[in-house]
């Protein structure tokens, strides 16, 4: 079995990090309200890094929940 190389689907697509854009962010929480890690996700390190700032930003500003119940 050959397993494909994952690429960033993000860098291709040159998608500008807002955090104030809550659907899109919401694609990497959980169901618990985690940030999901870049093993899963495929994004490449500094785009994870990117979209984990956008997130905790999103939180302060109450646009995404911290925990979800």
């Amino acid at each position: 079995m050959i397993k494909r190389k994952k690429f960033c689907k993000l860098c291709i697509g040159k998608y500008h990090y807002d955090y104030k854009d809550a659907r899109f962010l919401s694609q990497f929480l959980s169901d618990n309200g985690r940030i999901i890690p870049r093993r899963i996700t495929g994004a490449c390190a500094p785009c994870q890094r990117k979209i984990t700032t956008a997130v905790k930003r999103a939180r302060h500003l109450a646009l995404l929940p911290y925990v979800r119940r």
